[in-house]
């Protein structure tokens, strides 16, 4: 599936009829002070998570007897460096590009601190990568050290992030070149400078990760407008943000800024791409690149490259003689392996294989991709620690258990792995993601054991990746949870659990639009209408007897409540539980994905059977969303 050409068919993407090359003219910051258009080529990359093995998908695909279920190998990380490589050989003027979320995901990251990550990133020698929300987790000290085993090698890829100020309390106080976190850099690509800049998602870095307290976030418009003019100061007119806000959040901030180009971005995992990948199971979010215009009606081009290295983007950007963009065009390549097989029936024959060759070839986006052989032996190491621990069978799903954080069919529709078998389920649709729901089952029973827990309270963000139908390993455990979070018990009124509830909720209609602070619950059930003011969007609150049928959940009544500690802590929104202290706060101490584990190892029979809960066991009964 490889192109043959390096230059694009720019006439078909034009902006504006009529644009063309531009008069010379004398421009600062170019060699002679002469400027000429040019086309530069972003390949890119983001929230990867630790995802560095293969994984399965299951397509629609043509055999030859129609469309049907057909199951493949997608990304990894062997196979995200082939196509780097592959596809820079094809263009001139390169630049690579990731846009944050490099850690938490996969056991890869717990067991080696991001080592494993970094020396696979450096076989890329990315030109930059932006810090991500989840490059926090561990701390300010995270940061660092992760930049440490980074740059232990020949890239030194520079880390950028324009609204980070770090605090005194902080490693990266005060830190300069190159153990400095940049809020941009200046690259030279066929004799001209093109500045990009980072962008770290504010709120939810704050709130919803582990920064040290003494380390802030300000406004990304704010901050970005400022580098801008700085970078434009110095004579610099091609501008690429390499963001970390999110899709919608990018479509919002181009439309504030003077000056940018290019948003090359990450954060909410979406899928971009034709509508013709519908055909194949997967539904994007929007068209790949998005086009828009920034403040002054200006052409900006706005790409994602989906999650897990499952896609590598390819944008070509041509830019003319002034340094605006005249044309821009490319391909988000999802990445597969090429053995197929159909699912509980075996690998395809020869001819069937061929044929589905063919299908792909047709669709232009899903490309077959051998993994890097140098990548591949790197990584063995690695791969071998992590498969002894990993690959104790602890349970069987029988169904897929479907990934999605708020229910409906218009908010974070593009999140599950699996494709439409989960992005377009009527139940995930209805009440929201499966596996959300039996993670918030695992604490409420863990609860139970160790202090007669009432309810659970989880976050739909804090749990990862679906489990699919078949064996639950411990790996599969640490992925769907890889935080380092502890259960803790709250003593809370159900005047103070709703207000964290609607809290949490305010959180994903609010201006930050963070769909992780959707909140499941283990035996408390409601209706919610995001319709409705804050206070009033949920009702007919029922909470679940000790004989399995609910009542009314009382306002005035203290209940136990089993969370997690980064939710106790008022995080992702889930405001009104910090208030919640002292003798009313007792912390567990254990582990939450050994809790999730232990409830597995609990479950009845020697088989272990974990499938998705009744529907009368959804904490959301009813959804109805916003127009």
């Amino acid at each position: 599936m490889r192109r043959g050409v390096k230059t694009m068919a720019f006439g078909l993407t034009l902006f504006l009829a009529g644009c063309g090359d531009q008069p010379e003219q004398q421009v600062v910051g170019t060699p002679g002070g002469v400027a000429e258009p040019i086309e530069l080529t972003l390949l890119h990359l983001n929230d990867h998570h630790s995802h560095l093995d293969p994984e399965k998908i299951t397509l629609q695909l043509d055999a030859g007897r129609g469309r049907e279920a057909i199951t493949v190998e997608r990304g990894g990380f062997p196979r995200v460096v082939a196509a780097f490589k592959e596809l820079a050989r094809q263009s001139d003027q390169v630049i690579k590009i990731h846009s944050g979320d490099a850690s938490t995901g996969d056991l890869y990251s717990l067991l080696n601190n991001g080592k494993a990550d970094a020396e696979l990133m450096n076989t890329i020698c990315f030109d930059t990568f932006t810090l991500g929300n989840h490059e926090f987790d561990n701390s300010d000290a995270g940061v660092k050290h992760f930049m440490d085993v980074l740059h232990d090698g020949t890239c030194a890829t520079p880390l950028l992030s324009a609204n980070v100020r770090f605090g005194p309390s902080s490693p990266l106080y005060g830190a300069q070149a190159p153990e400095a976190i940049l809020p941009s850099v200046v690259l030279e690509r066929g004799g001209q400078k093109i500045g990009v800049i980072g962008l770290t998602v504010a709120s939810k870095t704050k709130h919803s990760s582990r920064p040290n307290a003494d380390t802030t976030f300000i406004d990304e418009a704010e901050a970005a407008q400022a580098e801008i003019d700085r970078l434009q100061a110095q004579g610099i007119n091609k501008i690429i943000l390499a963001t970390h806000i999110g899709y919608r959040a990018d479509q919002a901030l181009v439309k504030k800024l003077s000056g940018v180009d290019v948003v090359v971005g990450g954060d909410s995992h979406s899928l971009l791409g034709p509508e013709s990948l519908s055909a194949y199971g997967l539904s994007p979010e929007g068209p790949y690149p998005t086009r828009s215009t920034d403040k002054d009606g200006k052409p900006v081009c706005i790409v994602q490259a989906w999650q897990y290295g499952s896609v590598v983007g390819e944008l070509r950007v041509r830019f003319d003689a002034r340094g605006e963009v005249s044309a821009c065009a490319g391909t988000p390549w999802v990445l597969l392996g090429d053995q197929f097989s159909r699912p509980e029936q075996g690998p395809l024959t020869a001819a069937e294989t061929a044929a589905v060759r063919t299908d792909l070839a047709r669709g232009q986006v899903l490309r077959l991709t051998l993994p890097d052989p140098q990548a591949t032996a790197l990584l063995a190491p690695y791969k071998e620690q992590k498969e002894t621990m990993g690959n104790i069978v602890v349970a069987t799903a029988p169904d897929n258990l479907c990934l999605r954080r708020v229910p409906g069919s218009k908010r974070d529709t593009s999140r599950s792995s699996l494709g439409d078998v989960c992005n377009k389920s009527e139940r995930v649709n209805k009440h929201g993601g499966d596996i959300q729901q039996v993670v918030a089952e695992a604490f409420l029973q863990q609860g139970k054991t160790f202090f007669g827990a009432d309810l659970s309270i989880q976050n739909g963000g804090g749990v990862r990746v679906d489990l699919t139908k078949g064996p639950i390993t411990v790996k599969d455990v640490y992925t769907v949870l890889p935080f380092n979070n502890t259960l803790v018990q709250l003593n809370a009124t159900g005047q103070e659990i709703k207000n964290a509830l609607e809290d949490a909720i305010d959180g994903v209609v609010g201006p930050t639009n963070n769909t992780g602070c959707y909140p499941y619950t283990g035996g408390l059930r409601w209706r919610l209408d995001l319709n409705k003011p804050k206070g009033a969007r949920l009702s007919h609150l029922e909470i679940r007897t000790t004989a399995g049928g609910y009542q009314p959940f009382d306002l005035d009544r203290t209940y136990k409540v089993a969370t997690i500690s980064f939710l106790a802590d008022g995080n992702d929104s889930f405001t009104a539980l910090k208030q919640i202290t002292g003798e009313r706060r007792i912390d567990v101490g254990l582990d939450y994905a050994e809790a999730f584990l232990q409830y597995l190892k609990n479950l009845p029979g020697n088989n272990k059977v974990l499938a998705p809960l009744p529907l009368a066991d959804y904490s959301t009964q009813q959804f109805t969303d916003t127009p």
